[in-house]
């Protein structure tokens, strides 16, 4: 991947060039073998806030995954009721099978409904972003796909 690339798909929220190390003598690094035995002295290469999603980021985020995650569990939770409510007054006896898949298929949608909630969130500070996000999500998803190979090679 060329420097160009990896700049034109960096998060939106993402610091903009890494922290470089300088380059040590042999007694520096005698020094900061020392240094290292003791975690304390450490200092994270980004400060909490350049690591911070951004509140207006994460607040899109949250909405979009209380509708795409609360609409499938309220109607999870709808459906055990609805049911119940069937047998006992309406004398409408539902296979209990069908109650369980129906009531798990919702479950599991809701499940889903989180991580599309975030994936389909725009992550740029300036712009929303589309009602449904499927721009979004196919942005997004391909950052996270990049990141897992990046760090699949760095790892191997």
């Amino acid at each position: 991947m060329s420097a160009e690339e990896s700049e034109r798909n960096r998060l939106p929220f993402e610091p903009n060039k890494k922290p470089q190390k300088p380059v040590k003598t042999p007694t520096q690094q005698a020094a900061t073998a020392q240094k290292t035995s003791n975690q304390a002295d450490r200092k994270p290469p980004y400060t909490k806030e350049e690591m911070a999603i951004p509140k207006v980021v994460s607040q899109r985020m949250v909405r979009r995954v209380a509708v795409f995650c609360g609409i499938p569990t309220i109607l999870a939770i709808s459906t055990l009721i609805v049911s119940y409510l069937l047998a006992t007054y309406a004398n409408i006896k539902l296979a209990p099978i069908a109650v369980l898949l129906v009531n798990m298929g919702l479950f599991g949608l809701g499940v889903l409904g989180i991580t599309y909630g975030v994936l389909s969130a725009s992550w740029d500070e300036e712009r929303v972003g589309s009602l449904l996000g499927l721009g979004e999500f196919g942005t997004n998803w391909g950052r996270m796909v990049a990141v897992w190979r990046e760090t699949r090679q760095k790892n191997s």
